[in-house]
């Protein structure tokens, strides 16, 4: 990022919020074990359901372990699928869309006609189709919501794909006998990038909320393991007596999902000469 774009971007105070909110999250992920007050799965039934004070800071659950130590932690499983899974939807979401967009054809009607038909389902229940397939767990946890998030990136990438490939440059490309593979690698996918990582910055927040949706549901991360959708789910029955097990993950949700919006807000404005 030269001079002028990093100027733009720190003009922008929700973009620059957004990305410092975001950075705080994913150091605190990376250094959970350091700096957690508790051991996030050590029970402890004597301070069951203790309302957040000094020692606790965000109160117990009714296993007596901290909610502010489970909720650092379930910080790491909550952006490592959030990440993860935005990336793989990425790769396969972008390849198929600027094959389909560069090659057309056959091939174009196939991968579109996919996309609709993936795009017509909502998150969530694309989400239950495919991991009533493949099972749960971590892994198939980012490998479901990847697939969920494909579609996207191949409509962003397969409308970016039509515009660059009537530009000449391309059309000398083939002129000149590059493969189509190389054609992708040097003149389309570099031409699309700064479109398709806003979008993934963007998307992030919506991969953690699906994750903690499936987790709520039961069809993420196992507990003990602390997740901020398993967190949500065990206090549901205590909203009454111990609000605190519910309130501190579901704001923890809120603001992963604002600061990762924010910051694709912001490099949205940069990215688009229009929007600066």
């Amino acid at each position: 990022m030269d001079r002028k774009l990093l100027r733009s971007f720190t003009r922008n105070k929700t973009a620059v919020v957004g990305a410092v909110v975001a950075l705080v999250l994913v150091l605190v992920a990376f250094v959970a074990p350091y700096i957690v007050p508790h051991d996030p799965l050590t029970q402890n039934v004597y301070y069951r359901l203790t309302p957040p004070e000094r020692t606790f800071l965000l109160g117990t659950d009714i296993y007596g372990r901290d909610v502010f130590s489970r909720i650092i932690f379930g910080a790491r499983i909550s952006l490592l699928v959030g990440v993860c899974s935005v990336a793989l939807g990425m790769l396969v979401g972008t390849t198929a869309g600027m094959s389909a967009g560069l090659i057309g054809g056959k091939l174009e009607t196939a991968v579109m006609r996919v996309v609709d038909v993936l795009m017509c389902f909502p998150d969530l229940i694309l989400g239950l189709m495919v991991m009533a397939v493949l099972g749960t767990g971590l892994d198939k946890l980012i490998l479901t919501i990847g697939l969920v998030m494909a579609p996207r990136f191949a409509r962003i990438a397969y409308g970016s794909t039509l515009s660059v490939r009537e530009k000449d440059y391309v059309d000398a490309s083939r002129a000149v006998g590059m493969s189509t593979l190389r054609t992708i690698r040097s003149h389309v996918f570099p031409n699309i990038f700064g479109e398709t990582l806003v979008m993934a910055t963007l998307w992030t927040g919506t991969a953690i909320r699906i994750e903690a949706n499936l987790s709520f549901i039961g069809l993420g991360v196992a507990p003990p393991t602390p997740t901020w959708g398993n967190m949500i789910r065990m206090g549901i029955d205590y909203l009454g007596r111990a609000p605190w097990m519910s309130l501190f993950p579901g704001l923890a949700i809120l603001i992963a999902i604002l600061a990762f919006n924010m910051l694709g807000d912001g490099i949205r404005d940069v990215a688009d000469p229009r929007l600066r």
